[in-house]
């Protein structure tokens, strides 16, 4: 239970000794059954991770008591993110996942059918993979290591960690059936995009990429930070698969998550000079943009619309009282639905803390999230079919 009366129960589907999360918002856990859910598997909740530590890589069976089967493990994880564990879409019926690793002194993706147990590496890892599961985006996680804690993996230095944005590294495509892969957008490249007054100096890097419904378009983060300055600045951008036509969705320097609506409009919590902070529906390549929720989403949050298109799902960093706020929200009437309240432990902060990062089931009538209110970092499954049906 989340703690807090007139809430939807929010039932554990992972059980001790050892600790369990699957990760972001924009990644779904559950097979197309419905039956299996992933997940990683930790010693430890309350450090961040070394090179030296590694998470399993399993599977909750739902329609067995919530087993848990180990997989595999990993050397390449974070508490945010996981190992970019998901499920690919295959059109021959196999089941088979993917997630990053660590070989040596590169990071890899694994591709494991668990059908035969059979596992394939890439000689990269992967961030946002396609939505037809033939393709996948990435930026440096060494260079996430550096500049933002909690996004990148130990164990491999970043060869350009001297160079604020160099040509040779950046945002990767890679072909997930021959492995092979080529630079798409540059750091040296989007430094150089119409340039703001406050990237003198800065050191730049990438995060959060996503492909758009209709694979045509993928979405991510630029961000910087001048030497000496805690904090950084966002600009939002699409580009084609390959790199090419880059278009600046938002570059008042603040842009925190994001979702795509269809294939041409995108959600995303973001500042404009004019009108504040807000979630902002943009409309891709246009400069269309459209307030969603004002006056009633006030805050930053995970978004994510149901599969149906008739809801918003997103939640809220902790409060004054250290609860973590579970939001569903109607778009066609602006109702907003509180489903939850989760209390956040003061001693898991910064990049090891453990945001409730609300994900949809595939029919959108579940939703699981990570928490750790009961004391360990475990995934909770909330049923919210009769609320989504109104």
């Amino acid at each position: 239970m989340s703690g807090e009366a007139g809430y939807p129960a929010a039932r554990a589907i992972t059980r001790g000794p050892g600790h369990h999360f699957f990760g972001y918002y924009d990644k779904c856990p559950w097979d197309p059954t419905g039956r299996y859910v992933l997940g990683l598997e930790t010693a430890f909740m309350d450090r961040p991770p070394t090179a030296d530590d590694r998470a399993t890589v399993g599977l909750i069976d739902r329609a067995d008591g919530d087993r848990w089967r180990p997989l595999a493990e990993t050397r390449a994880w974070n508490w945010q993110q996981g190992a970019m564990l998901q499920w690919l879409p295959s059109a021959d019926g196999a089941r088979r996942i993917i997630y990053n690793d660590r070989e040596g002194d590169r990071f890899v993706a694994v591709i494991r059918d668990l059908d035969s147990d059979e596992a394939r590496t890439l000689p990269r890892p992967i961030y946002a993979v396609s939505r037809d599961g033939r393709s996948a985006v990435c930026p440096s996680f060494a260079r996430l290591q550096q500049t933002r804690p909690g996004y990148g993996y130990a164990g491999v230095p970043d060869p350009w960690a001297d160079d604020p944005a160099p040509a040779d590294d950046g945002i990767w495509w890679t072909d997930l059936a021959s492995g092979e892969s080529r630079l798409i957008v540059s750091l040296e490249r989007i430094a150089r995009f119409d340039p703001q007054p406050g990237m003198a100096g800065a050191k730049h890097w990438f995060n959060h990429l996503e492909f758009g419904p209709d694979d045509r378009r993928f979405i991510f983060l630029h961000r910087w930070r001048r030497p000496g300055e805690r904090g950084w600045r966002t600009r939002l951008f699409t580009a084609n698969p390959d790199g090419t036509d880059l278009h600046c969705v938002a570059d008042h320097e603040m842009v925190s998550h994001f979702a795509w609506r269809d294939p041409r409009r995108i959600l995303a919590w973001a500042r404009q000079r004019d009108r504040g902070d807000h979630y902002y529906l943009f409309t891709d390549r246009t400069g269309e943009r459209e307030i969603v929720g004002e006056g009633v989403l006030t805050v930053d949050g995970h978004c994510s619309y149901s599969p149906d298109g008739r809801w918003l799902l997103t939640d809220t960093y902790p409060d004054a009282e250290r609860r973590r706020t579970l939001i569903l929200y109607r778009l066609a009437d602006g109702k907003r639905i509180d489903i939850g309240r989760f209390f956040a432990p003061p001693e898991l902060e910064g990049e090891i803390r453990c945001d409730l990062h609300p994900r949809w089931d595939r029919d959108g009538t579940q939703i699981c999230l990570d928490s750790a209110h009961q004391g360990a970092r475990r995934m909770y499954v909330l049923d919210v079919g009769a609320i989504v049906a109104g």
